[in-house]
């Protein structure tokens, strides 16, 4: 039998899908035995304290939360401070960074002799280019802290792809694993589609990165076609206001609906299919959630999403491209029959590849081959 690990993840902002990220993989280790801790920053409102309240009933190294800004600042000194006292006291085995600012904090922090330095970017700073002065700031802090890291898991062949080509090869000074994102066994079943659900639902966070500009401006030039349709916009942003100004300025007042944030299950019945119109993303879980659940899906070719459609990947839309985004909504919209079929495809697809399970026990495998490169002494 092999002896539990004692872990603590890092995360900044406790939202999205590098939060969703975190809470699976934080109460399938717990559920094997395994000891398991959180840090996180305080943001993220009423929703995240209550999704950290009840993960934290499971967190035998418990949950400690504290203000961590978005950019570097002069806070972080004390949140690597925390992070490794807590390292040291609960004599952590395995510090686990998601995103940028959680990943410097995990691996900068002091920790026992034997610890391994894990990260998952999440995306987070491989949005950057060189070109940019925050892009230079970031993607240097990324070369530096690659020295300090044990072990890479990336969510995507995309993730470590772009990393290997912007920052440098990340097998060149640790173990690299690529381990998909999961969903679980009851994401599987059907959404119920609202009597008075709009052709097209947007669920994301409202940031020029996701693109709902792209679909405002596809669908004005469907609209000029004579095709009118209507779109429900689910989430909150900084682009809200600027994307609600967009659709009164293309005459979609009436056509375009936005509602705020709720749960993705919730708001995928308020639409007959998903459009994700992202310039970038990850391993988005949007996409992995409308797909367990046989919604069609409407997307960019971006980051991990074609490793997510499989042989369906040449359906996938270039980013940035309202053309060819109206155009495929126009294909799905008429091809009824198609589009089930293809969601049929892609739900057996993720039942086969991409589990919560597999996830979880395939993040403990790595972090084991990192702890057994690291000490010659056995881990269990």
């Amino acid at each position: 039998m092999t002896a539990p690990l004692t872990i603590l993840h890092v995360l900044r902002a406790p939202v999205g899908g590098l939060f969703r990220h975190v809470r699976d993989l934080a109460s399938g280790q717990a559920a094997r035995g395994h000891k398991v801790g959180v840090v996180a920053d305080t943001a993220g409102g009423g929703r995240a304290d209550a999704a950290l309240a009840d993960l934290a009933k499971v967190l035998a190294l418990g949950l400690t939360r504290m203000t961590m800004s978005r950019d570097i600042g002069s806070g972080d000194f004390a949140a690597i401070r925390h992070v490794g006292e807590r390292a040291m006291a609960q004599g952590i085995q395995v510090l686990h960074g998601h995103g940028a600012k959680g990943g410097a904090f995990a691996r900068l922090a002091k920790r026992p002799p034997h610890a391994v330095r894990v990260y998952t970017p999440h995306g987070g700073s491989l949005h950057y280019r060189w070109g940019t002065p925050a892009g230079f700031v970031y993607l240097s802090a990324e070369n530096i802290l690659r020295r300090r890291t044990d072990l890479f898991l990336f969510e995507s062949y995309y993730g470590r792809d772009t990393f290997a080509a912007k920052i440098g090869d990340p097998a060149a000074t640790a173990l690299v694993k690529v381990v998909h994102n999961g969903v679980a066994d009851a994401e599987f079943l059907p959404v119920i589609t609202a009597p008075d659900a709009a052709d097209l639902v947007f669920v994301g966070e409202l940031r020029k990165l996701k693109g709902v500009d792209v679909l405002i401006e596809a669908m004005a030039r469907l609209a000029s076609r004579g095709q009118q349709l209507t779109a429900t916009i689910v989430g909150d942003g900084a682009d809200r206001g600027a994307f609600e100004r967009a659709a009164a300025a293309q005459n979609l007042r009436a056509a375009v609906r936005f509602v705020g944030a709720m749960p993705a299950r919730a708001a995928f019945a308020l639409g007959r299919a998903l459009v994700v119109p992202s310039r970038a993303e990850s391993l988005p879980y949007v996409v992995l959630e409308a797909a367990a659940a046989g919604i069609p899906i409407i997307a960019t070719r971006v980051g991990g999403i074609p490793e997510i459609f499989g042989p369906d990947a040449n359906e996938l839309v270039p980013p940035g491209d309202p053309v060819a985004l109206a155009d495929a909504i126009a294909h799905a919209m008429q091809d009824r029959g198609g589009r089930h079929s293809a969601s049929l495809r892609l739900k057996s697809r993720l039942r086969a590849a991409f589990s919560v399970d597999v996830m979880t026990d395939a993040v403990i495998d790595g972090y084991r081959e990192a702890l057994a490169r690291k000490s010659p002494a056995p881990h269990g």
